[in-house]
C-alpha cells in the first residue's frame, strides 16, 4: 500500500510525502501506520479520524482533514492524504 500525504495552504502544495507499506499487513493496521508515519515526516500532529473520512476513503480513495481536525493550531488550510 502507498500514502501520500500533502499538506495544502490555499491552493498550493506546501509538502508532500510518500509511504509505502507490506501488502501483507492487515489493511486498517497499514494505514494507521502509514498515516502516523506520513505525519510524522510532514511534522504535524495525527489528526482526529471522523466518520466522513472513512467514507470518503472507502469511496475515493482519497481524503482530506481541515484545521478543526487538528488538537493544536495548523498553519495550513488542509491536509490530504490519497492511497495508491
Amino acid at each position: 500500500m502507498k500514502l501520500i500525504g500533502k499538506i495544502i495552504k490555499g491552493t498550493k502544495i506546501i509538502k508532500q510525502v510518500k509511504i509505502e507499506k507490506s501488502e501483507e499487513m492487515v489493511f486498517r493496521d497499514a494505514l494507521e501506520e502509514a498515516l502516523v508515519e506520513v505525519c510524522r515526516e510532514l511534522d504535524i500532529q495525527v489528526p482526529i479520524w471522523l466518520k466522513k473520512n472513512t467514507t470518503e476513503l472507502a469511496l475515493y480513495r482519497f481524503t482530506f482533514f481541515s484545521g478543526e481536525q487538528f488538537l493544536e493550531s495548523v498553519s495550513f488550510d488542509k491536509f490530504e492524504i490519497r492511497l495508491e
